[in-house]
């Protein structure tokens, strides 16, 4: 399914977000709100998914990164969202449309889903973490989100460039 690598049609603009999943929120709350001083800027529940989530953020603006905080609702129940406790990463996309085809014809391989919202109201897509025989390429055990990025945060890396 590999094809020749043709010219890039998207870039990865920076870091959108990391998710970070314990058996408790509260143990994870403890570090990153009270002792490094992240704000909570929101919550994010999901039986689908498994997941209750408080999304905190450090630094500002465009290039504001997410940490989200995450616990699952049923420990025994899958995903299982605080294993491992680095859940994923998530990469700002300037064109996630078209970065999903380039690398689906490039042979990566995407979890089941699709593009749709996220939690913080972004489309978003996951690249699977386990490659196959039909997609040769994917996280090498790490799940990665792309997340498309808003026009503000696209128009800021540009200005960085």
């Amino acid at each position: 399914m590999t094809q020749q690598s043709s010219a890039r049609p998207f870039r990865v603009l920076g870091i959108q977000q990391i998710a970070i999943g314990g058996p408790s929120k509260n143990r994870l709350k403890k570090l990153w709100v009270e002792m490094f001083g992240l704000a909570v800027t929101g919550n994010y529940v999901s039986e689908r998914e498994n997941v209750d989530e408080d999304i905190t953020q450090m630094g500002s603006g465009p290039f504001r990164v997410e940490v989200d905080l995450m616990q699952p609702l049923d420990p025994a129940k899958k995903p299982a969202v605080h294993e491992p406790p680095l859940n994923h990463v998530g990469l700002w996309i300037d064109d996630l449309p078209k970065a999903v085809e380039w690398l689906t014809a490039q042979g990566v391989r995407f979890a089941p889903g699709g593009i749709r919202k996220g939690a913080a109201g972004f489309d978003i897509t996951f690249l699977h973490p386990k490659a196959n025989e039909q997609f040769p390429i994917a996280g090498e055990g790490v799940l990665i989100e792309l997340v498309q990025a808003p026009a503000d945060v696209i128009a800021a890396f540009a200005r960085q460039a």
